[in-house]
């Protein structure tokens, strides 16, 4: 499978969360994950907040879709519309 859209996780660096989510994208073939330290940058913390909502990690956004946390990564990997979304095809 080609990934063909750009991949991003908001994290910090002990988060059991992210490494799961960043463990269940290589597998289905990331090789690369953009990866934001919200712990080292304060001011990428706040962008995460209004870009989602959020304040917790990981929050994942592959290409302009949103995902959410490391259990809505699951749940979409389960649905079996992960593979579709990283590969660029719409829903």
């Amino acid at each position: 499978m080609s990934v063909r859209v750009p991949v991003l996780m908001y994290s910090t660096a002990v988060c059991p969360y992210c490494i799961r989510a960043e463990q269940l994208l290589r597998a289905r073939g990331v090789a690369e994950i953009e990866k934001v330290r919200i712990d080292l940058d304060p001011e990428r913390r706040s962008e995460m907040q209004v870009r989602t909502g959020r304040r917790t990690v990981p929050q994942i956004f592959i290409g302009a879709t949103h995902v959410g946390g490391a259990d809505d990564l699951v749940a979409l990997d389960r649905s079996g519309k992960l593979l579709p979304l990283l590969a660029g095809e719409s829903a």
